[in-house]
């Protein structure tokens, strides 16, 4: 999502307005969770004072993520709102992690802060809600098994069988 210096010059004391649908399927090519995303539909206002420029802007889509437990591809659904700000100053200059971005060039693009918005939005665990998905789940495998924490019969060791007949004895005495 580029746009021209110039407009946000034209726009004046008013906040200059844009909403685009933007491509940000490169997300999904990086080392990430993120196996699929649909092109996110962005809107915001730019508002210049002086050399600074400050952009907020919302960004709706969806991304499909592994499930934690099964794997299986899960649908999320997000809404994130960002709030960058720039400098157009050819003097300044970006001082370690700075939230001021500067601007070189007469084009302010703002896609690699939507992706970075997003990318920070990612959720550590999703789960899949969907029951014929999880009955699909594999239980097992070579070397491995779903151990669930269902509470089993309780089961008298035998040689702990005649202990216990005393403790229940001493409890019958009291």
């Amino acid at each position: 999502m580029k746009f021209p210096l110039q407009k946000l010059n034209q726009s004046g004391d008013d906040p200059f307005k844009f909403e685009e649908e933007v491509d940000v399927t490169e997300l999904e090519d990086m080392k990430n969770d993120i196996r699929k995303i649909s092109p996110v539909h962005v809107e915001g206002e730019a508002v210049k004072f002086g050399d600074d420029i400050t952009v907020a802007f919302t960004a709706e889509g969806e991304m499909t993520l592994p499930c934690a437990r099964t794997l299986v591809d899960v649908p999320y659904p997000f809404q994130i709102k960002g709030h960058e700000q720039f400098n157009v100053s050819p003097y300044y200059e970006e001082e370690g992690e700075s939230e001021i971005h500067p601007v070189r060039g007469e084009v302010l693009d703002l896609t690699p802060y939507i992706k970075e918005n997003i990318l920070l939005e990612v959720p550590t665990r999703i789960f899949s809600d969907d029951p014929e998905t999880q009955e699909q789940a594999l239980t097992e495998g070579k070397g491995w098994q779903v151990i669930t924490e269902e509470p089993e019969d309780e089961k008298i060791d035998p040689r702990m069988a005649k202990l216990q007949s005393l403790l229940n004895e001493k409890e019958n005495k009291d």
